[in-house]
Order: structure tokens, then C-alpha cells, then sequence
């Protein structure tokens, strides 16, 4: 992951309609060891201010979705080979970890991502990604402090737990200083089984964490769930028992994304659901 050539160009400076009306994100900070990850490892926090920050993201993006996941990436005018890049990407606020162990083989590098996509972003764009794979009708009294996360990922070598904390941290102030109060997005389950487990999982989560009726969303392209096995003991993975543990809903039944080879669970967390222990942490209060 060595750092490409690229022209630097600050947000702001993107063309009219894609600027972005929203509080300054703080600057980056540094996160210790306590986070979770061993020592004297430490990260740098912060939100990408320039093309050339996002194209790391995007280039993180691509090694963990494509190399190694296996998606097949569509290519978008103007992107350079080995990015993950969409429509939706130049209306998004971008969140990055970087690697500040100068022992790591990734020392200085981008090593973990989310991007937040604004309910005032998501008007100028023409809706949330989520909508290319759902119905979200029932979601529009919540959509004026609802933002969107997606595209969350971390380099295989920093997986221990510490870099996900540390972005949800950074989400949650970010949630907070924009007066938003809910978050919707995509969480997604493999399909290399067929998706067996995918089935299982919801089978089991919608007896124990489906949202309300009028929360409720129905998806595009539907994986089969009534043709696939729901009876597997499959473990949810880490990113949604996380989603989970902070109050997370699961909205309604799979959708099959062809090109990520993803079975993908909607989901909504409203903040006045975070436990206490979580809200202290994230939110500070």
C-alpha cells in the first residue's frame, strides 16, 4: 500500500453541489494503547481533508473488498486502478485511522476507514447507498438526523479491536456535534456458503433484535432466505455483534449484493439506545 502520486485538493474546493454543509470535524488525534491494541502500537484519527486522504481510503477499500474478499468493483471516470470508488464517495465524509508505529509495516498508512454520508449530503446525491439495495419509506420521518455509515474496513493486520473502538469514537462525536441522533447502514455477511449462514443469522436475529413494524424495510434483490438452511449455530460477524451490543436493530430480512458476493442485513442505531457503558465511551456522556 505505497502512497500513489496524486494531485491534493481540498474538499471545499470540490465542485458546486458537492460541497458539504456540516460542523468542522475536529482534528486528527492520537489514540494510546488503551484502546486495545498492544503496545506501544498507536493510531492517528481523523477526517480526510483532502482527494489525496480519501484515494488511501479507497485504497485500503479496494485491498480489503476486492484482494481480499473477492467483490467485483465497478470503475468510476477519473478513479485510478486499485480504488474503491462510487457515486456517493465525493458526498461523504470520510473517516481514516492511520498507523503511527513506526515499526509497523504499515507505519504511516491509512489502516482503517468509514464513510458517513449526511442526511444533507444524501439530498444533494439523491438518497442513501442503502436505498440501492432497500426500500426505506418507513424511515423517512427519521431521514433529517439520520445519517448513513458504509464502507467500514480495517487492514488485516490491525483486526485486534483497537481500530474499530477508536473510529466509533470519532463517529459518535461527529453524531453529536451535527445534532444526528440515528445511523443506518449495511452490514454485511459472506456468501461463499451459498448463504447458508447469512439465513441462519437473520433467522435467529429477527426473534431477537428486528425493529419495530414502522422501522421496518424491505430489500430489492432479496437473498432466498426460504430456499437456504436457517438452522446453522453461526456467530454473528465481529462488526455486527458490535452493531448489536450498542442497541443496533436489525430492519428486515437480507438483501443479496452480486457485486460484493455479500448477503447485507439493514440496520439502524438510534443513540438514545446506546447502553451507558457505550454512551460514556462514544459519546462522552
Amino acid at each position: 500500500m505505497r502512497e500513489l502520486p496524486l494531485p491534493t485538493l481540498p474538499l471545499a474546493d470540490l465542485p458546486a453541489g458537492r460541497r458539504r454543509v456540516i460542523l468542522p470535524p475536529q482534528p486528527a488525534t492520537t489514540a494510546p494503547a488503551s484502546t486495545g491494541l498492544p503496545a506501544p502500537d498507536r493510531l492517528g484519527i481523523g477526517w480526510a481533508r483532502h482527494l489525496d486522504e480519501v484515494r488511501e481510503a479507497q485504497r485500503l477499500r479496494h485491498q480489503v473488498f476486492a484482494a481480499e474478499m473477492g467483490a467485483r468493483l465497478s470503475p468510476v471516470s477519473g478513479t485510478p486502478a486499485g480504488h474503491d470508488a462510487d457515486l456517493f464517495d465525493p458526498y461523504c465524509e470520510h473517516l481514516i485511522v492511520r498507523c503511527l508505529d513506526e515499526r509497523s509495516p504499515q507505519a504511516g498508512e491509512v489502516i482503517g476507514t468509514y464513510r458517513v454520508l449526511t442526511p444533507q449530503a444524501a439530498r444533494r446525491v439523491g438518497g442513501f447507498y442503502s436505498e440501492t439495495e432497500f426500500d426505506l419509506v418507513r424511515l423517512r420521518p427519521l431521514r433529517d438526523r439520520m445519517a448513513e455509515l458504509g464502507r467500514s474496513c480495517v487492514h488485516e493486520d490491525h483486526r485486534q479491536g483497537g481500530v474499530i473502538l477508536a473510529l466509533w469514537g470519532a463517529l459518535g462525536a461527529f453524531l453529536v456535534r451535527n445534532g444526528l441522533d440515528s445511523v443506518i447502514g449495511c452490514a454485511s455477511m459472506s456468501m461463499r456458503d451459498g448463504g447458508h449462514a447469512a439465513a441462519s443469522l437473520w433467522d435467529r436475529l429477527s426473534r431477537t433484535h428486528l425493529a419495530p413494524i414502522e422501522h421496518q424495510v424491505r430489500p430489492r434483490l432479496a437473498l432466498p432466505v426460504d430456499e437456504l438452511r436457517r438452522d446453522l449455530p453461526v456467530e454473528a460477524p465481529p462488526l455486527i455483534k458490535g452493531y448489536l451490543r450498542c442497541g443496533a436493530k436489525v430492519l428486515g430480512a437480507p438483501a443479496w449484493d452480486p457485486d460484493f458476493h455479500t448477503a447485507d442485513l439493514p440496520m439502524l442505531l438510534q443513540l438514545r439506545d446506546l447502553p451507558e457503558k457505550y454512551r460514556r465511551h462514544f459519546l462522552g456522556h
